[in-house]
């Protein structure tokens, strides 16, 4: 029994080195075809823009700004079977910058629907292994469904961590204006009627404008980091991102959202101003055929949050996706905490 027990594990080891040699890990932009790339996008049941390579070329060419990365898991004769974008934000402060060294992978991993544990295995391992030195924690947040690899995730040290998204469904004009509550369209109604309007940003000087608005609302009231006004001029300029902006009937500006668009999606990146902003954009996603705005973050269960309070009043759905956080030095990890705290009070 025990020469049984040997054989069929020595059998076993010999299966998983050939299925490792069958597989290669991509860690460079240039080494991962991009047809193979688009295909996943467009197949993949996890897929958003962010995981794309439009997004990636966005974020390396804000050198300045983040420090982007790139990890691929390919198998021979079956091609491209994940892929993970994410960056690590650059701090003007040295002393912030070290104790908040966080890779961040927006929208969560790009996986093909078949993707093999071992391939997921392999790819997590990898992204641990080029981000040890870089990184104090990577942070996937996850707009979609990733519950079938929760697994994989836990066995290779990432923990899940509940969290909510919203999405809103605009294949359909007016059921998407039925769903709003009453109190919003009242409100709807009024600003229009008091003529603002929604227009897309068709200068610098509009992105200007809304970068000062949103800065001011990050400094004031959200108090946290923003990326710099080249984050927003470059979004716009790449056409990586629309930029709806609200003016009223004298012209001043009232607000504006920042929404990349991918994967049938409409995403809220960033948004200043309240009702109208939202509005736009659902308006502009049903005018266009994009089947969904994301409007990506709604706060932790069990906690109160206005933001994801309001957000709901426009007909969207509560996801419970999540995060999946891995720290990769536990004691910088506890300490940055501290130091963080200290410095946003």
């Amino acid at each position: 029994m025990q020469i049984l027990s040997l054989f069929l594990a020595g059998m076993k080891k010999k299966v998983y080195l050939r299925t490792l040699k069958a597989m290669k890990i991509r860690t460079e932009i240039g080494q991962i075809s991009r047809n193979e790339w688009n295909t996943l996008l467009a197949m993949s049941s996890v897929a958003s823009w962010f995981q794309s390579a439009e997004a990636y070329s966005f974020f390396a060419s804000l050198p300045h700004i983040m420090r982007p990365f790139v990890v691929a898991v390919e198998r021979d004769k079956y091609g491209l079977k994940g892929v993970v974008v994410g960056y690590i934000p650059c701090e003007r402060n040295t002393f912030r910058q070290y104790f908040m060294r966080r890779a961040i992978i927006i929208g969560g991993p790009l996986l093909a629907d078949d993707i093999q544990d071992d391939e997921l295995r392999t790819l997590l391992l990898e992204l641990q292994k080029l981000l040890a030195e870089r990184a104090i924690y990577i942070e996937t947040r996850n707009f979609n469904d990733y519950s079938r690899w929760k697994k994989v995730f836990a066995e290779c040290g990432f923990a899940y961590q509940p969290h909510y998204d919203i999405h809103i469904d605009c294949t359909d004009k007016e059921t998407m204006w039925q769903r709003i509550h009453e109190s919003k369209k009242r409100a709807i109604r009024k600003y229009e009627k008091e003529g603002w309007t929604a227009v897309e940003a068709t200068s610098a000087g509009d992105v200007k404008a809304f970068y000062k608005q949103l800065s001011q609302l990050y400094r004031k009231k959200i108090r946290r980091p923003l990326f710099d006004e080249e984050f927003f001029l470059q979004g716009w300029q790449r056409k990586v991102a629309k930029l709806l902006i609200i003016r009223d009937k004298e012209g001043c500006l009232q607000g504006g959202i920042f929404c990349p668009i991918g994967c049938d999606t409409l995403y809220e990146w960033y948004i200043v101003g309240s009702i109208m902003p939202t509005f736009a954009a659902l308006q502009y996603a049903t005018k266009e055929h994009i089947a969904c705005f994301d409007l990506m973050g709604a706060g932790e269960p069990n906690k109160p949050y206005g933001v994801r309070d309001f957000k709901l009043q426009f007909g969207g759905e509560l996801k419970e996706y999540g995060r999946f956080v891995h720290i990769t030095n536990p004691c910088l990890y506890s300490l940055g905490k501290t130091v963080i705290t200290l410095l946003t009070q």
